[in-house]
């Protein structure tokens, strides 16, 4: 599955674009990245290519999946998973039921989805903590799960938005190394927004740089 970004820019309402145009093509298991000065609009390309864009704002170009534009579609049926800044977990829900809100329809029975949830637990080094509260967590571990809930969702692509800056340096670099190794895995493009060179420095895809238009 390749995420490609065809000559996309934005704007609002009658104000010039945001940004020059953006052409990217991402491979399966390849991390492109985007970098730029803040209010370039850096996470509303994000919103816009997942289909979350917010009234006022229009595009211009095209984003195809396999070869075929996804602009008609609307969020739920794109398959693009958006991981954010800061790791949004349900604090009414336990780790586990974080994790089960992600799974698939066609994981069925309750037996099925809990040995799913526990698998992704294990797979993120957080094993036996689907009973335990959110809020008792580290951000790092809260960073896992929330990466872990998104792929479990099995998206054909993934979208992060600076999801390592509020991490220190240490885990910042252990997380890094934990999510970009999940894509590769997964087999499927992902496209990380980011101010930190480390992170354009590690991904394994195109790098560009937003410039105003």
């Amino acid at each position: 599955m390749t995420l490609e970004i065809d000559n996309l820019t934005l704007r609002f309402r009658d104000r010039p674009a945001l940004f020059a145009p953006l052409t990217l093509r991402i491979a399966p298991g390849e991390v492109g990245t985007v970098m730029g000065p803040s209010g370039v609009g850096k996470s509303t390309l994000l919103d816009a290519i997942a289909g979350h864009l917010a009234h006022g704002f229009t595009l211009t170009g095209d984003v195809r999946l396999n070869g075929q534009s996804v602009l008609r579609l609307p969020p739920e049926r794109r398959r693009i998973g958006l991981v954010f800044q800061d790791a949004v977990l349900f604090p009414h829900l336990s780790v586990g039921d974080n994790l089960a809100f992600g799974l698939t329809p066609d994981i069925r029975g309750r037996a099925a989805r809990a040995n799913a949830v526990e698998q992704a637990l294990i797979r993120a080094g957080l094993a036996g903590l689907a009973p335990r509260d959110p809020a008792t967590l580290s951000g790092g571990q809260r960073a896992r799960v929330a990466l872990m809930r998104a792929l479990l969702a099995e998206p054909m692509a993934l979208l992060m938005d600076e999801p390592f800056s509020k991490l220190d340096a240490n885990l910042r670099s252990e997380m890094r190394s934990f999510a970009f190794a999940h894509i590769r895995e997964r087999d499927i493009p992902a496209l990380v927004v980011t101010h930190d060179p480390a992170d354009a420095e590690v991904a394994n895809g195109p790098k560009f740089l937003l410039s105003v238009a």
